[in-house]
């Protein structure tokens, strides 16, 4: 098969790879779509994300959908032929946190594209038969690779308690920020403001979701009263205004890839007995994105702005640069002799 590989900093090579073998309990499935995130633009330009960094060469890739064409011994035959949208996690079931039911916390986990994991821009990957979701044909397969970053969303709206009549803050426009939007209004939220200083992502937010979109360059956050903020853009401005904006004992989730270590207003977050937590990935959240996308309540094929080949990784790598970019997506579709 062809993979995409990330040599080193900066350096993508077309390879030939054997095509992998299935386990007991996984599933061969021939990829589709793969949506590039912000995780897979940081390792091509950096080489890292904190404390991750690539030292071999890597397969990028976690945003991923496809067509199942083998099974390992454990799993059905009947499973052959069937749509998938991947959970691209392999956690540790007898560690503490899979069996506390956070698996994404796994201090064992093995994640697509988190190095020395090797991701899926490449034609065949596998994965446990539990985390290849089936989905419906009237799912695009665009769409079912980005369960992923809806994921996240849904993820960032639970930690958030956004519910019927909620009001949240979301900082970013970004892929995330928008997707979080959308789960925000089909949980019920009445109130959904998205902050960026970019005035295109201010327009892209309300095309998804929001209710208002505001340039906190010009316009005072902290001046704002909601039930939860959500950070999706990783700035320390944003995340201390953000906190300031939140209406006593509510929720602040930090989700947006900042640094390592800044300021909080901490006698804002005393004296409002505001719960503050983070997102790490997700864990159980592809039923309820299989339902919010089926049900029309979450628009993910609208968020796709550029599409690229395997050979053309690089591009899409740096489509983020390009004015009006909100998502690209490598595609590898399946041949027609697979989905007869």
């Amino acid at each position: 098969m062809q993979a995409s590989v990330l040599m080193k900093q900066g350096v993508i090579d077309v390879q030939e790879r054997p095509v992998p073998t299935c386990a007991h309990d996984e599933v061969l499935v021939r990829v589709a779509s793969v949506g590039v995130c912000g995780s897979d633009a940081h390792y091509y330009r950096e080489g890292r994300i904190g404390s991750f960094v690539v030292e071999s060469p890597i397969v990028l890739g976690h945003e991923a959908s496809g067509l199942i064409v083998a099974v390992g011994g454990g799993v059905s035959p009947d499973r052959v032929g069937q749509r998938v949208s991947i959970e691209p996690q392999r956690p540790d079931p007898t560690s503490d946190e899979s069996r506390r039911g956070v698996y994404n916390l796994c201090p064992h986990m093995e994640f697509y594209a988190t190095p020395p994991i090797d991701g899926a821009l490449c034609e065949y990957v596998t994965i446990q038969s539990s985390f290849a979701h089936k989905v419906s044909d009237a799912i695009s397969d665009d769409a079912a690779a980005l369960f992923e970053p809806l994921s996240v969303g849904i993820a960032s709206a639970r930690k958030a308690a956004i519910t019927g009549g909620s009001s949240v803050l979301i900082a970013g426009a970004g892929p995330v920020g928008l997707v979080t939007a959308q789960v925000a209004r089909a949980f019920g939220a009445t109130e959904v403001i998205v902050s960026d200083i970019a005035e295109g992502r201010r327009a892209n937010a309300l095309r998804f979701g929001a209710t208002q979109a505001i340039d906190p360059a010009a316009e005072d956050v902290r001046a704002l009263r909601v039930d939860s903020f959500v950070d999706a853009s990783g700035a320390p401005r944003a995340v201390v205004d953000g906190i300031h904006a939140v209406a006593p004992a509510g929720r602040v989730v930090l989700v947006g890839m900042g640094g390592d270590e800044y300021a909080l207003p901490v006698s804002v977050i005393q004296n409002r007995e505001l719960l503050l937590t983070g997102v790490f990935r997700y864990a159980n959240t592809w039923p309820t994105a299989l339902s919010l996308v089926r049900s029309g309540a979450i628009d993910l094929d609208s968020m796709v702005t550029a599409r690229f080949a395997l050979p053309d990784v690089e591009k899409a790598l740096n489509a983020d640069r390009e004015p009006g970019s909100i998502k690209a997506v490598v595609t590898l579709t399946p041949t027609q002799e697979e989905l007869s």
